[in-house]
């Protein structure tokens, strides 16, 4: 049978969840593979698991309870290895990197952070501060709405520098995040969201983190800006190019 990954914390750990109930229907019992100083936070894993809710709380409390007391390292929700044997051959590979992770992440939690543009003030301030925009805009007033022409030519204007705002934003967004958070991780990019960042950052300077979250959303009224978090550190398990990971030789 499969082996469900929860997390891999070390095997000193002071309060291994053994026993507890994760995901599945019924739920599978949560159960330890040791080896070296290393220990991953298991289970059966179910036939043709699916994101329920039901099994995502479960994944979630898995690491919650594991994290409580020491760090662990997240795998995310469906991480799947045909066997026992393979997440112990895997612990035993890569001991020097979850080693270094696991002191990198210690202490800290994930933020993840959102924004999208206001599209009513975003068009207000692309009209006060971009002069090639005002021109035309006057031109085509004085011309009584302007030609089709015209017409199109300031659209294409507009969303040129939209566009343009956009890539200002995000680029802002993370550089007045960045000095309260310890290391960032540019997620995918999705329709939708102009930026789309996570943060890690000290479980103990959390509210710094969330007041400058808040600054930005003061300072930048154009932008709608979603906090989400503390999570556990997902995106962190691997160095992120910004962040390298302790080279062992």
């Amino acid at each position: 049978m499969s082996t469900y990954v929860y997390g891999i914390t070390t095997s000193s750990h002071p309060s291994l969840p053994d026993g507890m109930e994760g995901v599945g229907e019924p739920a599978r019992q949560v159960r330890i593979i040791k080896e070296g100083d290393l220990a991953a936070v298991v289970s059966d894993a179910p036939e043709g698991l699916r994101p329920k809710r039901r099994d995502l709380l479960a994944h979630q409390n898995v690491l919650a309870e594991t994290g409580a007391a020491a760090s662990v390292l997240p795998m995310r929700f469906g991480s799947v290895s045909p066997d026992d044997a393979a997440v112990a051959g895997v612990l035993a590979e890569r001991a020097d990197h979850f080693k270094e992770r696991l002191e990198a992440l210690a202490g800290k939690v994930e933020y993840n952070v959102k924004a999208t543009h206001d599209e009513e003030a975003v068009l207000h301030r692309v009209m006060s501060e971009n002069p090639e925009v005002r021109a035309l805009t006057e031109a085509n007033r004085k011309a009584g709405g302007g030609s089709y022409d015209d017409k199109l030519r300031l659209g294409e204007v507009v969303v040129a520098a939209v566009k343009h705002r956009e890539v200002e934003d995000a680029a802002e967004l993370q550089r007045a995040l960045e000095p309260v958070a310890a290391a960032a991780s540019v997620g995918p990019e999705s329709t939708g969201w102009l930026a789309n960042v996570s943060f890690l950052v000290e479980r103990a300077s959390a509210e710094d983190f969330i007041a400058a979250v808040e600054e930005v959303r003061k300072g930048q009224p154009h932008l709608e800006v979603r906090l989400h978090g503390p999570l556990p550190p997902y995106s962190f398990v691997e160095p992120g190019p910004s962040e390298p990971a302790e080279t062992h030789h």
